[in-house]
């Protein structure tokens, strides 16, 4: 088998990446929007040693977890990986590979249980960034198409809310009519880099601006505009980023209208939060998420629980209800000044929060004595810091929760806090990212085999 080649293909799995897996000459060949049971015309565009790539040229016949897809430029947007596929052929996938990874990077064997699918399959995300282009002579948004920095745009995204797609095109309208000049990452010039959106309770909406520059030509004007048109838009925020970074968000940001804050009620507990706050983005499931978080932590009301990358104070605040103490870190201030605002918001008393790094404070509170019962972990996708693990096993907490996003990192993590002296338990996923490859998961870890 060699470059070019083109060869029939019957698809037998689903990779962790959401791309088909089936073998020609004893080989596997990964083809992207594949369903299991396709039989497929592949062309080979990539041989390696041990595994090809493929694209699929023509479906022969198709697998019955195939759907048709309900979208313009599904397999070109670098957004959906599944949309092809039934939804609970898709949920099978993902607790799949929670499956595999949990076995091939962490080498355990531990109950899966069954995936929480989401409440709703479509409409799921209350946040979206988008980089502008250009097309035929007016600004427009899209997406970033997989691998690539060609973006494609998408008139109605079915992950968001419909009214992103409204103000995202009247937003480029105004931008076309000013004549405002949009970032060219090539030869970092031009102005206006993205746009974000976030919506929260009741609908409203958080916009915001990101610009290589401090100033947006015309602000009360848009202001205006963009208010009469959209009233649920209550917070208009231009954030500054002037590097040649992939980091989208610049580490400065300016309020233009309103607080610059949005508010999410989760489980009960009303979240104020802001542009640079870490938001779960489907709400629906999200409430799942900290519901399972809150039968793993199997609170009494006498327990003190460490929560470690608290972010706004979510999951803490969640269970300060039935925990004798909370105490959260996080490594923004900004972030860490919320989650105290949201303690005080919500009338919650017995939880306090600190700003710093999560291993340098977990061995300052370790220095201090602190001995807490229930350790919360919900890391980065990078998962936990370098040094992190030991730390808080040291403290010898009677269960470990860890929420992560990638299930790569999660068994990599739990590999070493099984060799700390912990029991993985169970892990739940849950599906966070509907129609796209992720998972999210929860992890429960006891001391000992208790």
């Amino acid at each position: 088998m060699k470059k070019n080649d083109l060869v029939t293909l019957t698809i037998t799995d689903i990779s962790t990446e959401g791309n088909g897996v089936g073998r020609h000459d004893g080989m596997a060949v990964f083809v992207p929007f594949a369903a299991v049971s396709d039989t497929l015309s592949v062309r080979i565009v990539k041989v390696g040693l041990r595994h090809a790539y493929g694209i699929a040229e023509a479906i022969l016949s198709p697998g019955p977890s195939r759907i048709a897809a309900d979208c313009a430029v599904f397999g070109r947007c670098g957004g959906c990986a599944l949309r092809h596929i039934d939804y609970a052929a898709e949920c099978e996938i993902k607790a799949g590979s929670v499956r595999e990874k949990l076995r091939r990077i962490g080498g355990l064997e531990a109950p899966v249980l069954p995936i929480i699918p989401s409440p709703q399959v479509d409409r799921t995300r209350n946040k979206a960034i988008y980089p502008f282009t250009r097309q035929d002579g007016r600004a427009a948004v899209g997406f970033y198409q997989k691998r690539s920095h060609r973006v494609v745009g998408n008139s109605d995204c079915k992950l968001e809310p419909g009214v992103f797609a409204a103000i995202g095109a009247a937003v480029c309208d105004f931008i076309t009519e000013q004549k405002l000049p949009l970032y060219d990452e090539a030869h970092h010039t031009g102005l206006v880099r993205n746009l974000f959106l976030r919506q929260g309770d009741g609908g409203a909406i958080l916009l915001g601006l990101v610009l290589n520059g401090g100033g947006f030509p015309r602000e009360a004007e848009f202001c205006r505009h963009i208010t009469a048109r959209f009233p649920e838009i209550i917070s208009i925020v231009l954030s500054e980023n002037r590097d040649r970074t992939n980091v989208v968000l610049g580490r400065r940001s300016r309020v233009i209208f309103g607080d610059g804050l949005l508010t999410d009620t989760l489980c009960g507990v009303r979240l104020a939060s802001g542009m640079l706050s870490f938001v779960q983005v489907n709400r629906g499931a999200t409430e799942l998420l900290y519901q399972k978080a809150a039968a793993f932590a199997a609170l009494t009301g006498r327990e003190t629980v460490l929560d470690l990358y608290c972010g706004v104070g979510a999951i803490g605040l969640v269970l300060a209800r039935d925990a004798g103490a909370v105490i959260g870190v996080e490594i923004g201030p900004e972030a860490v000044e919320l989650a105290r605002q949201n303690a005080r918001n919500n009338g919650i008393q017995n939880a306090r929060f600190v700003a710093g790094d999560a291993a340098l404070v977990a061995e300052s509170l370790a220095r201090e004595g602190l001995r807490p019962d229930v350790v919360i972990l919900d890391p980065p996708r990078k998962g936990l810091a370098a040094g992190l693990i030991g730390t808080v096993a040291d403290m010898a907490p009677h269960r470990f929760v860890m929420v992560s996003c990638d299930s790569a990192t999660a068994a990599r993590d739990a590999r070493l806090l099984c060799d700390r002296g912990y029991t993985l338990q169970q892990v739940q996923p849950v599906d966070m990212f509907p129609r796209t490859a992720h998972v999210e998961s929860v992890w429960l870890f006891t001391r000992g085999d208790s």
